[in-house]
């Protein structure tokens, strides 16, 4: 532990001081331990996490349904009575299928949860992830996210990313269309600011992207022609806001950190990888 993740969350910025740990070298944790609740009263933790779930299941069975949801439901109720949000981080096997039926053990696990989310590599590059929202009992799905792993720089998020957990899940995304392509185009050269109508034909030709097209992503993003001088300009609606990350991996400055799922909400997340 002192060798792995407190250097890590060290590189990270993260307070060490507001980080604890239970002591397992006299007793193994399992996911009935009373240990759980004591330490999240005691230090009234907002957040607790275990890595990886398999290993504290205590004995039980992690394929069967009357082995795993004794232990999911008591572990439901800790995160209710202390309203800390509990996290276990799962690992995916590797056989294919649906996204609920890839996590190691029974299917009761991920149905526990309140809120599910894959985390897998992007094919664009060996550093990038993507984490991507595929249950949501509470509310409405976020939006997928990409951040990097660099050796050198360590993590980073890079925005929003544009990729489904069946794409993530087989390690490819499905081609993008033109219309789409055209959409991209649009977003990225209009989130600075107007362009010129012409120049945004010139990168649309440049880009095999047809007028036609263009201008049907053009009227579906209400992109607004306003004309200055003699000059045509297109430019984004003023209550549009955009974040990009491109399929090269680079994000736009108004890329926006992760914000949109609440850490403090009482409830059982599984995170698999």
């Amino acid at each position: 532990m002192s060798y792995t993740i407190v250097p890590r969350l060290a590189q990270f910025g993260a307070d060490i001081d507001r980080v604890h740990f239970i002591n397992e070298d006299e007793r193994e944790l399992s996911l009935a331990d009373d240990r759980i609740e004591k330490i999240i009263i005691r230090t009234g933790a907002k957040l607790f996490v275990l890595d990886p779930i398999q290993t504290y299941l205590g004995g039980a069975n992690m394929n069967s349904a009357n082995g795993v949801r004794p232990l999911m439901k008591q572990l439901g109720a800790v995160a209710a009575r202390t309203e800390c949000a509990i996290l276990l981080v799962g690992h995916l096997g590797k056989k294919g299928g649906k996204a609920q039926y890839r996590g190691l053990g029974s299917v009761d696990i991920p149905a526990a949860a309140r809120s599910v989310f894959t985390v897998g590599r992007i094919d664009v590059d060996d550093n990038m992830r993507a984490i991507v929202h595929n249950k949501s009992n509470l509310s409405p799905p976020g939006a997928s996210l990409a951040f990097g792993l660099d050796p050198a720089g360590g993590f980073t998020w890079l925005g929003e990313y544009d990729i489904t957990i069946d794409e993530l899940l087989s390690g490819k995304k499905k081609p993008e269309t033109q219309f789409a392509k055209a959409r991209r185009l649009i977003e990225t050269a209009l989130a600075k600011g107007p362009v010129f109508s012409a120049d945004m034909m010139q990168m649309a030709e440049e880009q095999g992207i047809s007028a036609k097209t263009l201008n049907r992503a053009k009227d579906a993003l209400g992109v607004i022609s306003a004309k200055r001088g003699v000059q045509w300009y297109w430019e984004l609606p003023i209550e549009v806001s955009y974040t990009e990350v491109g399929h090269d991996g680079q994000h736009s400055q108004d890329s926006q950190p992760c914000d949109g799922h609440d850490a403090s909400m009482t409830s059982l997340t599984i995170l698999a990888h």
